[in-house]
């Protein structure tokens, strides 16, 4: 991606984070942004207040002018504007939508950008992405990556924790329906486990330090949940693998599934496969 495509992009993702949140804002923690509207594309169930997030994603890009793609979990894979797609973006609107409706402070957006001009969007991987944000809508914190140049918390380089042993760190997880036993022997050798309820913004807490680790292991997780985390973790100079520490190769599509574990450095990572029995 040039240079001034990526300050093109860049400005268009701004925009999205900016409406996303201002249309969201009335539904913080109301009954009524909870109520089931359709089942989604990723196979789940779309609340209200998903759907509002989303719609202003789309309504962004339609005036921009440009033909585009859109992944996401609710409308799936949508082509905006006629011609080749200059851009491919996955997006999920409102990541954290049970802590949103509960007005917990970590729920947010996440964009991620890949170059367009491509026949077939199904030939994308995660690894084709060029550009990342992860904005948390309930404290305006904004992470960003560009691929090859670094990642940033509101504009100030970020790097990971320097922390080289897993005893006495601090880390996130999302456990539910996990294996409980391998997850067990992590939760006696670390300090303190995390469950936020927002994947996108707990990934970028490693990216800058606030966590030392991120889990996920069921190998349940939405490829659209990661992707902008993802870039801004490895820009970071942060590492991250499947639960058995292979690159993340998968395809951008809305049912793409993976494990996910993201750390500091190898040295850690390393701790960490050995913990859950893996390499």
């Amino acid at each position: 991606m040039k240079p001034k495509d990526i300050n093109f992009w860049s400005e268009v993702s701004e925009e999205i984070m900016f409406e996303a949140h201002e249309a969201v804002k009335p539904l913080i923690g109301k009954e009524e942004a909870g109520k089931t509207v359709k089942m989604g594309a990723d196979g789940t169930p779309t609340k209200l207040i998903d759907i509002v997030a989303e719609d202003k994603v789309v309504e962004v890009l339609e005036k921009t002018g440009i033909p585009v793609t859109l992944i996401s979990e609710e409308v799936g894979e949508l082509k905006i504007g006629e011609g080749t797609s200059e851009a491919v973006l996955v997006v999920d609107p409102l990541d954290g939508t049970r802590n949103a409706l509960k007005n917990i402070p970590a729920y947010g957006i996440s964009i991620a950008i890949s170059d367009g001009n491509l026949e077939n969007v199904n030939d994308l991987k995660l690894s084709d992405i060029e550009l990342g944000f992860v904005k948390n809508f309930a404290n305006n914190d904004v992470y960003h990556a560009v691929k090859g140049d670094g990642a940033w918390l509101n504009k100030e380089k970020i790097s990971p924790s320097k922390r080289m042993e897993v005893a006495g760190s601090s880390i996130g997880a999302y456990i539910y329906r996990a294996d409980m036993s391998k997850i067990d022997k992590l939760c006696a050798t670390v300090r303190s486990m995390r469950i936020l309820g927002s994947v996108a913004i707990e990934l970028c807490y490693v990216a800058n330090g606030t966590y030392d680790a991120f889990l996920d292991i069921r190998g349940n997780m939405r490829v659209m949940d990661i992707a902008a985390a993802k870039l801004i973790i490895e820009e970071s100079n942060g590492l991250v693998t499947d639960e058995k520490c292979r690159p993340l190769v998968n395809d951008l599509n809305v049912l793409e599934r993976t494990s996910i574990i993201a750390s500091c450095n190898k040295n850690f990572h390393t701790q960490i496969m050995s913990i859950l029995g893996g390499i």
